[in-house]
């Protein structure tokens, strides 16, 4: 008996020290969620700042990346029976998203890399670059 209640002890122990990991656990994971919470206001209030021309661009990223997302979950639920035609529409938006960002960091006043470069003749190079991606592309499909 004196057995039994050794191990019933011992098995206590291990609960409450594995209870009170848990709780250190929890207390670092609300930190973790302040300093989360506390980046993404930060980052909020900066992005605010941003002109509106970042922004759309900013959006027409997103629906590339949920694009091609949408291309991707599709392939993986029904099939890619034309598998050069999946490769086209993905390799397209996903050049779309590469290009649009490229436009971003030329025409974004606060990059100083690109000073020397208009947004007139960023849009014009992007313009050309979505040209050639598309004839890439129209021809991958066959």
């Amino acid at each position: 008996i004196r057995l039994v209640y050794l191990i019933y002890y011992f098995d206590s122990i291990i609960v409450l020290n594995n209870f009170a990991s848990l709780i250190v656990k929890v207390r670092k994971m609300s930190s973790v969620t302040n300093n989360f919470l506390d980046i993404s206001r930060a980052f909020m209030s900066e992005y605010r700042k941003s002109s509106s021309r970042i922004k759309i661009l900013d959006a027409f990223i997103v629906y590339g990346i949920l694009t091609t997302l949408i291309q991707l979950l599709y392939m993986g639920l029904v099939g890619s029976f034309p598998f050069n035609s999946f490769l086209a529409g993905v390799f397209s938006s996903i050049g779309f998203v590469v290009l649009t960002v490229c436009l971003r960091l030329q025409i974004d006043p606060t990059n100083k890399d690109f000073r020397n470069i208009s947004p007139e003749r960023a849009f014009a190079d992007y313009v050309l670059a979505v040209f050639v991606l598309h004839f890439v592309v129209w021809n991958y499909i066959g």
